[in-house]
């Protein structure tokens, strides 16, 4: 699917079987996030995949469609329930990259929790515009009611798993309190949410 960026949605409305996210880069090409309705698209608490194997093709910090793929071909069980969604007619769905989820925390924090402000936490390359980290105060809880703390399609004040490896140990994950990107080990079982993306021309 390909959209003229005039006319994008707004963030946070209704659109092609979830609610649009946000923008971000990939390899130079602009794209839409769209991310699932909870109810549908957020995924059971469930380990990222096995500890201490590598696997080359899921280290992509922007493409989460190619890494949730890598992972699904060593029989991962979050990537392929991932894969298998079937949402409002749409079956592209996929688990966010390390930089697709930050977009989604950025946009949709659920609470009015301080966020983390030390290190690279927030710091986005992949994101339309760049942005950079986290202040105590900045990204302030959203805007969307549907999405803040309580509202159905509210993201848990809890960690959720990127398709981003670090090591062979440990995957990227989010918290969506106070917004923490750390390594988690990837026999850890936590939740995730899954995405879906188009392209966006001028």
């Amino acid at each position: 699917m390909t959209i003229k960026q005039n006319e994008l949605p707004a963030i946070g409305s209704p659109f092609q079987g979830g609610f649009f996210a946000g923008l971000f880069n990939i390899n130079g090409q602009l794209h839409g996030l769209i991310v699932a309705p909870k109810a549908t698209g957020e995924l059971d608490e469930a380990s990222w995949g096995e500890y201490g194997k590598d696997i080359a093709g899921a280290t992509s910090v922007y493409d989460g469609l190619a890494n949730t793929q890598a992972m699904a071909a060593e029989g991962y069980p979050l990537a392929k329930l991932a894969l298998e969604l079937q949402i409002s007619g749409h079956t592209d769905w996929y688990l966010p990259s390390r930089d697709e989820l930050e977009i989604l925390y950025r946009h949709f924090k659920p609470t009015t929790e301080t966020n983390y402000p030390y290190g690279r936490h927030g710091e986005n390359s992949s994101a339309a515009p760049i942005t950079q980290h986290y202040s105590a105060e900045t990204p302030a809880q959203t805007g969307h009611e549907a999405f803040q703390e309580g509202g159905d399609q509210a993201f848990e004040d809890s960690w959720y798993w990127s398709s981003t490896q670090y090591s062979p140990n440990t995957a990227w994950d989010q918290h969506f309190g106070g917004g923490s990107q750390f390594d988690g080990h990837k026999d850890d079982e936590l939740r995730a949410r899954a995405v879906r993306k188009f392209t966006v021309t001028p």
